[in-house]
């Protein structure tokens, strides 16, 4: 059995759309980005209230990171990961990783943006500080990207820094960053990237362009 516990516009998103390239069965549980994830039965079930979560044949995974390298180790023949003996295995599992370097900065932008609900309670400073130190992130996949993936073909990790520039998207441009651009391009016309979309708007509708990026 996998169940897989999500909210839209989250992490989660990166374990949801490896589920849909891998081709497996699972059970979506799909909460509102509010108090629901501290409430019982989802705090039972991961105390931090957060997502993702996944359950798989009583196995409880919480960090998308580990999610991703447990899911392409039980599942090798979809060529996802990249296994121990292979010559792309650091590079692999740094780029795992790196996706939280990205998403970082997207969630203070985030709380920037949107939690913080009172115009007074917002930092111009720090919005600044983290679209930049966003932009640095997103320039270090710029210079990596030789060919049409990560690494020499598509990968999990093309899904975890996918998803993460997906939620970078909301509040900086890749106008200068062409390769990037079209590695995106190329992700986002993925039917499970398709999938992995929410089904409706969400509270990222609007545009949250920094007015200091012209």
């Amino acid at each position: 059995m996998i169940r897989l516990h999500h909210c839209p516009q989250t992490r989660s998103m990166r374990s949801l759309w490896l589920l849909h390239e891998l081709g497996l069965d699972f059970d979506l549980v799909t909460y509102p980005f509010d108090k629901t994830l501290r409430q019982e039965p989802y705090r039972s079930l991961n105390p931090t209230g957060r997502v993702p979560t996944l359950e798989i044949d009583g196995v409880v995974l919480t960090e998308s990171g580990a999610i991703a390298e447990y899911l392409c180790e039980r599942f090798p023949q979809a060529g996802l990961g990249r296994d121990p003996s292979h010559a792309e295995r650091a590079q692999w599992l740094n780029w795992i990783h790196f996706a939280e370097t990205i998403s970082q900065h997207t969630a203070a932008l985030t709380q920037q943006h949107i939690a913080l609900y009172d115009d007074s309670m917002r930092s111009p400073i720090i919005m600044q500080l983290e679209a930049k130190r966003l932009l640095k992130t997103l320039g270090t996949v710029e210079l990596a990207l030789t060919g049409d993936y990560l690494l020499s073909g598509f990968s999990a990790a093309d899904i975890s820094v996918g998803q993460a520039v997906y939620m970078a998207k909301h509040f900086v441009h890749l106008d200068d960053l062409p390769a990037l651009a079209a590695w995106y391009a190329r992700l986002e016309a993925r039917p499970a990237f398709q999938k992995a979309l929410p089904d409706a708007p969400a509270l990222y509708a609007k545009a949250f362009y920094a007015p200091w990026e012209g």
